[in-house]
């Protein structure tokens, strides 16, 4: 299964970059997420592995994430015409998935975020759930940068509804 979803965020995307790539507000904004932990490398480094818990409800799930590519590996002061690449793999129990973001300049105060998710299910259960439902990975992939863009416009917490 694979789709493509994208936003726009009325921020430079210096910033927009900045608030992606800092691990201390990403509980701010991924809604769920109760641990990212870097197992082995620094926190979105290309190379690092990391233990990531997301509880929904009673559901919770646990994978392990791994930084595939990102470009420019500086993140400060990116020329307007650069694109940032941010991809990972994620492996959880009976899936896998590749998550290609690309972060754009759309403008002096405008951000253009496009992201392509891709999943493979192990297992009848996980395939059974990725055959009967794809669109509840999409609404949770739209609501993540959702939640993204009101962290980052404006301060919202989805843990606590604001800052």
């Amino acid at each position: 299964m694979k789709y493509t979803i994208s936003i726009e965020i009325a921020l430079p995307r210096q910033k927009v970059v900045h608030l992606v790539a800092d691990p201390a507000h990403m509980q701010k904004w991924l809604r769920g997420l109760v641990l990212h932990e870097p197992i082995n490398g620094a926190h979105g480094e290309v190379g690092t592995t990391s233990r990531v818990v997301f509880q929904m409800g009673k559901q919770r799930m646990e994978a392990t994430e791994t930084i595939t590519r990102r470009e420019p590996a500086d993140l400060r002061a990116i020329p307007r015409a650069v694109v940032v690449h941010y991809d990972r793999e994620i492996v959880g129990a009976g899936m896998w998935q590749a998550q290609r973001d690309r972060i754009i300049d759309a403008g002096p105060d405008t951000t253009l975020w496009e992201s392509e998710s891709e999943f493979r299910f192990d297992g009848l259960p996980m395939r059974l759930v990725g055959r009967l439902m794809p669109g509840t990975f999409r609404k949770q992939s739209r609501q993540h940068m959702q939640d993204f863009k009101a962290f980052a416009e404006q301060g919202t917490d989805v843990r606590q509804g604001t800052n």
